[in-house]
């Protein structure tokens, strides 16, 4: 059975869907304003890892992943300007070209790294009218109020029926006490823990719409309450995110739902860890990021090289994703060893030929040990570490030091197929057809270094090796003639 960590509770339960065979997951997206970079591809392929999990037990997903175009504030606060306002102004473009030409950018890298497209991308700018009507039912509940044309959420009051803080497990007395002095200079708020609901625009502000209460925009908090239970009904079963993403905004999504619905919608609250250089966190906020363009093409001061989409997923799911991830490109070079040994074992896999019997070597159930590491809150780098025990046995059968008979061996390629494609993802076959050509042409020089050790003429076979190996190949003799790497 499938367990997950629960934020909520602080413990992994047993996955449970609300309407089995279906599931419905709500992840949170971007907020398209600059190019995405690694903090961004740890989300985006820790819930394409369940979302492929989920689909391999069964399970038909409603996959919804929101895009941030309107109400993200700088600093994530109440005051300020619009982000892509913001970007849009600096730029001289309209707000909407913004969001375009850097949401066709994120597809992009998404496709790069093999991430799957969500079953549903709702736009927050898109359903603004769903929001007003949240807003509305916030209001008739009596858990927000307006000023000056402005709805703000009264965290107080909601806290005297629901609790406020649960899912982050902050206090709600010591928050009051570290944010006492903090309240915006417009003193609109009754408290400075209360959130912005609605915002009246300033005649400056770019991007606004009708309300019943003014011309203005939503707050940030708003739009994935709204859009999750629009999408995927007042209770659904997965919400994700990254973990910075806890505090304030998934729990003000916590009390918007409850105070509009009276109870929570999400049944699991899942949150991935940090990518962090140094030690802090990756960000756009702390500019000190590097995006993942600049990760496929090496043109970063702290890169020493260019690192492929796979080379990328493959150092992202070598580590649990609860689990914080420290950036060097020391260990994304680690993690491009690690694909270049699982891409020539899947090579020799495919090479092996079958005898008639298996012998000499002892093959694990590889999609059960998957399933199990997989069915433990989605423990991919156990999955990865398989997959290397794995390798080692393939090389094993490729030296002639064990035998796989005929049924075995169909197996174990089927094992690796749906491993290494449905459930990790990686492109193993599209890695190696980039250097297709060049394989070629190095074939092609070994056969004849082959003919020349056959005939004897050492020198030639000598010359063709050393000189391989001084661009950079590891040339490795076998019983069926050779083997190379880069």
């Amino acid at each position: 059975m499938l367990y997950l960590y629960n934020t909520l509770s602080r413990t992994k339960e047993p996955f449970k869907p609300l309407h089995a065979p279906r599931v419905g997951m709500y992840v949170c997206g971007p907020t398209v304003y600059g190019d995405a970079h690694l903090g961004h591809a740890r989300p985006a392929i820790t819930f394409d890892i369940l979302y492929r999990y989920l689909m391999f037990l069964g399970y038909k997903v409603r996959y919804v992943r929101n895009i941030t175009d309107v109400g993200h504030l700088e600093h994530d606060a109440d005051e300020g300007e619009d982000k892509i306002a913001k970007k849009a102004r600096l730029e001289q473009l309209e707000p909407m070209e913004v969001v375009q030409y850097y949401l066709n950018r994120y597809h992009h890298d998404m496709e790069l790294l093999n991430v799957l497209p969500p079953s549903i991308e709702p736009h927050a700018s898109g359903h603004i009218i769903e929001q007003i009507a949240f807003i509305q039912k916030i209001l008739d509940a009596g858990f927000a109020y307006i000023e000056n044309g402005s709805v703000y959420f009264d965290v107080r009051k909601y806290n005297d029926k629901f609790h406020y803080g649960k899912l982050s497990g902050r206090n709600i007395d010591e928050l009051y006490a570290t944010t006492r002095d903090n309240l915006d200079s417009q003193q609109e708020k009754h408290s400075p823990l209360d959130f912005a609901l609605w915002k009246k625009a300033a005649p400056e502000h770019i991007m606004h719409w009708p309300s019943p209460w003014s011309e203005g925009f939503p707050g940030w908090h708003l739009e994935c309450s709204t859009m999750g239970t629009k999408y995927l009904g007042e209770e659904f079963d997965i919400h994700g995110g990254g973990m910075d993403l806890m505090f304030p905004h998934h729990e003000c999504e916590i009390a918007q739902s409850c105070a509009a619905l009276g109870h929570d919608s999400v049944h699991y609250w899942m949150h991935n860890n940090m990518i962090t250089i140094n030690g802090k966190k990756m960000g756009k906020s702390y500019n000190n990021f590097i995006t993942l363009e600049q990760f496929f093409t090496g043109k970063h001061e702290l890169l020493t090289q260019a690192f492929s989409p796979m080379t990328i997923r493959l150092f992202i799911l070598m580590a649990h994703y609860r689990s914080t991830v420290d950036f060097s490109s020391e260990a994304l070079e680690a993690a491009e060893k690690g694909l270049q040994r699982l891409t020539e074992g899947y090579e020799r896999l495919q090479k092996l030929k079958p005898s008639a019997t298996t012998e000499g070597i002892v093959l694990p159930d590889l999609i059960q040990t998957a399933k199990d590491a997989m069915d433990d809150d989605l423990n991919t780098p156990l999955v990865v570490s398989a997959l290397f025990d794995s390798v080692r046995q393939i090389n094993t059968l490729t030296d002639g030091n064990a035998k796989i008979g005929a049924d075995d061996l169909q197996k174990l390629r089927a094992d690796w197929d749906v491993i290494v494609e449905q459930l990790l993802g990686l492109k193993l076959t599209e890695a190696q057809a980039n250097i297709e050509p060049y394989e070629k042409a190095v074939d092609l020089l070994l056969d004849i270094r082959l003919k020349a050790k056959q005939n004897k003429d050492w020198a030639t076979s000598d010359e063709i090796r050393n000189r391989l190996t001084a661009y950079g190949f590891t040339i490795k003799d076998t019983k069926d003639g050779f083997e190379w790497s880069l």
